[in-house]
């Protein structure tokens, strides 16, 4: 142990040496203090240019994405100054042939860290937004400053083997770094896809989504896969592993991939997509999303229920707007036996008229269907274009209107009566 830490010693102080050597010059206070200016500069002349941008960039309309990249590029623009500063003097120094090696350090330092700050404020955890480019910048950091193969041999030093696969830190925090990006890049790219698609009026709806859905799941596992290949992970070496792994979690999340091939298979039957009005149990309500995992549904009280996709593949579901958005609504009610039948079933037909939600897809029908106990009975059939603002209120509308229409018309709606007689026995008929 004391040998090994004499000989990080003895590579520490090399490389103190050598970095005093490279940047230590007749040249450096020139250097810093061009950098110390280009700063203060910036300070200046960015402030002044995000105010003119800020507002311009936030009129435009598109992708949210981008608008938020362009948003968050302009809020830097003190380090886009800085940068540009830093550009236009380097290529001044290289001109004149001057040593320029400090002011080129910074310079990419500066350039790296505003790349990363703006690329990841994309992420919306802001939290694992910093980290992920406080991570990256001092990998750069690392790679410029010229310790990247010191470093590298430390953290390739550090390992776990496992069989013929050997893990070091350096392999798991590249392999980190790469898929992150890879990845991060892939569902950026899907996102655009994915608007582009939802803009396409030749894609029905239920396609938009399996077609965003496809496209997600291709490049995720794509940038996956070239990610850990690119970080020199054998992927044949895994084989076993992620075969017993995959066991295990088919085990485990047997509900997980029901639901998922559940919500392929309503995708591609068209069975159910965004804007339907569906029943479903005692739950009623129109489809606001297609997950991966569930269906959103909003009923008429605002709330929003996650129904599983194997249920609408095992249970009965009831789709209101499935080939239209044309619904039928009966309403029954009895009126008194006094009253004419024939008027009755007009009236009651101008009153479903009189009502705004009450479509003329098909005119509304008045029929006659039971002579009751206590009342002539009848059902008023209508329809509706609009399932999705509820069922119950236009029956409600139109049963206030048959009232109003009834009692203009002087019409009777009868309650149930029952007519008692008590009747005396023989032996007490006798006796009196």
């Amino acid at each position: 142990m004391p040998q090994r830490w004499t000989q990080w010693g003895n590579a520490v102080e090399r490389w103190l040496l050598d970095l005093a050597a490279l940047y230590w010059n007749e040249w450096t206070l020139l250097q810093l203090a061009l950098v110390a200016a280009a700063w203060l500069v910036a300070q200046f002349a960015g402030k002044a240019l995000e105010r003119r941008l800020e507002g311009w960039a936030r009129g435009i309309k598109g992708n949210p994405d981008l608008l938020r990249l362009l948003i968050t590029s302009i809020r830097r623009s003190r380090w886009v100054v800085f940068v540009a500063i830093l550009f236009v003097v380097r290529l001044g120094m290289i001109a004149a042939k001057t040593p320029d090696v400090l002011l080129a350090t910074v310079l990419l330092l500066a350039a790296a860290w505003l790349v990363l700050s703006v690329l990841t404020r994309l992420i919306r955890n802001r939290t694992l937004a910093r980290g992920v480019a406080a991570i990256g910048w001092i990998y750069v950091a690392v790679q410029v400053l010229g310790i990247g193969t010191q470093v590298g041999a430390a953290l390739d030093y550090t390992a776990l083997s496992i069989g013929q696969v050997r893990i070091s830190a350096l392999l798991v925090i590249r392999a980190a770094l790469v898929v992150t990006g890879v990845v991060w890049l892939a569902l950026f790219v899907s996102h655009i896809i994915e608007g582009r698609i939802e803009r396409s009026d030749d894609v029905s709806a239920s396609g938009k989504v399996l077609f965003s859905k496809l496209v997600r799941i291709v490049l995720v596992i794509g940038a996956g896969a070239f990610a850990l290949t690119a970080t020199g992970v054998d992927l044949t070496a895994l084989t076993v592993i992620s075969g017993a792994v995959g066991v295990g979690i088919g085990f485990g999340l047997q509900k997980v991939v029901s639901n998922f091939i559940s919500g392929i298979l309503i995708l591609l039957d068209r069975s159910v997509k965004p804007g339907d009005t569906i029943e479903l149990g005692e739950t009623f309500g129109w489809i606001t999303e297609l997950r991966a995992r569930f269906v959103s549904v909003v009923t008429r009280d605002g709330r929003k229920y996650l129904i599983p996709n194997e249920d609408f593949i095992t249970q009965q579901v009831i789709n209101w707007s499935y080939s239209d958005q044309n619904v039928r609504i009966d309403v029954e009610f009895g009126v008194s036996y006094e009253d004419d039948p024939h008027h009755v079933g007009a009236v009651a037909i101008a009153a479903a008229k009189s009502i705004a939600r009450v479509s003329n897809f098909k005119e509304p029908v008045c029929w006659l269907t039971a002579f009751g106990a206590s009342s002539i009975d009848f059902k008023l059939r209508f329809w509706i274009t609009d399932p999705q603002n509820g069922l119950t209120n236009v029956r409600g509308q139109v049963l206030l209107a048959l009232w109003d229409a009834f009692k203009a018309e002087g019409i009777s709606i009868p309650f149930p009566q029952q007519e008692v007689r008590f009747k005396t026995p023989l032996h007490l008929q006798k006796e009196n």
